[in-house]
């Protein structure tokens, strides 16, 4: 009797999961209708061009609940990255982190425990306790931190946001908005300590007591959505369901918002259609490539090295909609007079991207190599060398 009862809840659980991924990848474009969905902001973006695909009601401000956590997050992935701060390093939880209440962790107050499993825990499972406890290790309060991420949101033109706390639990003055989360995410997604658990679907946190505590990945798309591989989570009743997603399929990722969406169905439904309509209906082609050099080499005067190799800072991607060609060409404008020491990096010129005459893409021309400043011996002997090459041979 048990075996059979235990098979018709594994056949109605496969069933569920099936039903529930299908309803995440099998919408196709011209299904979508994004006008008739229930969320109150929406914004899709293209991650590497920076492009807007969609957007609705985006800059409206709104409270984004546990969203909040991917600044908590940013900025600690910016403390390890730094070497300020590393994944082993030992953080005494206080009384004061150990009393979030909502979602947590359940870690023990005066206990030690890794950044690596508080961070793991903040990303995973959206752990308020683990938040709290990073931002007390980094900045010495949570008060202290949040002035933190202010300053960064400034930093990164968050014009529509403002924090007050690190976990988004519900506070006056406390909002965002789905073009600044879309930014938001763009800059976590930077950082390798971010995706050291960003797709992490279960997992245990072992307590210093040897009590476990299970992780499930709030963000049922990390499972469920081909290609995701990031995103956060956030529900209050004041936000409502939100989500920031991500989603790479070859060269192109795409990231999308919803805030205030009726349910966590709806929520994690419609980030999924949102999705869907930027990889059906648009490409992402790569046309300058920030690992070989270009062509042009650039001539250093007064240096030991007459020229040096250079190359774009990062790649750079044209988006169209599938099927449509433009007129692409690249730009480079280099300075004109470049003098030694020049250094690895040091930024030589710009290259721009442009499509149908519109500049849809740029960055820095930067230098693959050190060409130092040449010494008297170097100009004595490059003269002789010029003075030989001239005298007629007899």
């Amino acid at each position: 009797m048990k075996k059979g009862v235990f098979s018709l809840l594994l056949i109605f659980c496969l069933s569920f999961l099936y039903i529930l991924s299908s309803s995440f990848m099998s919408v196709g474009a011209k299904d979508i209708n994004l006008d008739n969905f229930t969320a109150k902001s929406l914004y899709l973006i293209d991650y590497n061009s920076g492009q807007v695909l969609y957007e609705k009601d985006s800059e409206i401000k709104v409270p984004v609940a546990s969203i909040v956590k991917l600044m908590t997050i940013d900025l600690v992935c910016e403390e390890i990255e730094s070497g300020k701060l590393n994944l082993d390093d030992k953080v005494i939880v206080s009384q004061n982190a150990q009393s979030m209440g909502g979602s947590q962790v359940f870690i023990e107050a005066n206990a030690e425990y890794s950044v690596g499993d508080l961070l793991k825990s903040t990303i995973v499972s959206s752990a308020n306790d683990a938040s709290v406890a990073l931002a007390e290790q980094i900045a010495g309060s949570e008060e202290s931190f949040v002035i933190l991420m202010n300053k960064k949101a400034h930093e990164l033109g968050l014009t529509n946001t403002n924090y007050v706390n690190c976990t988004g639990l519900p506070a006056s003055g406390q909002f965002s908005c789905a073009k600044d989360t879309a930014k938001l995410l763009s800059d976590v997604l930077k950082h390798d300590s971010y995706h050291k658990f960003s797709t992490i679907w279960m997992d245990t946190l072992k307590h210093p007591k040897g009590r476990e505590s299970e992780l499930v990945n709030t963000n049922k798309l990390i499972r469920y959505y081909e290609g995701c591989d990031g995103g956060k989570t956030g529900s209050t009743n004041e936000a409502g369901y939100c989500l920031a997603a991500t989603a790479k399929r070859g060269d192109m990722r795409l990231i999308g918002v919803v805030l205030g969406a009726e349910n966590g169905k709806s929520r994690f439904g419609e980030t999924s259609q949102l999705l869907n309509y930027g990889f059906n209906n648009f490409e992402n082609k790569k046309v300058v490539d920030s690992l070989i050099p270009l062509k042009e080499k650039v001539s250093v005067s007064k240096s030991q090295t007459k020229s040096i190799c250079v190359k774009a800072e990062k790649d750079l991607y044209v988006l169209s909609r599938k099927g449509e060609d433009g007129d692409i060409s690249i730009e480079l404008r280099l300075e004109e007079s470049v003098k030694a020491p020049v250094k690895v990096g040091d930024v030589i010129g710009k290259i721009y991207v442009v499509r149908n005459g519109k500049v849809v893409g740029e960055c820095n021309i930067v230098s693959m190599e050190n060409a130092k400043e040449a010494t008297f011996y170097d100009n004595v002997t490059r003269i002789v060398k010029n003075w030989k090459l001239k005298t007629p041979q007899n």
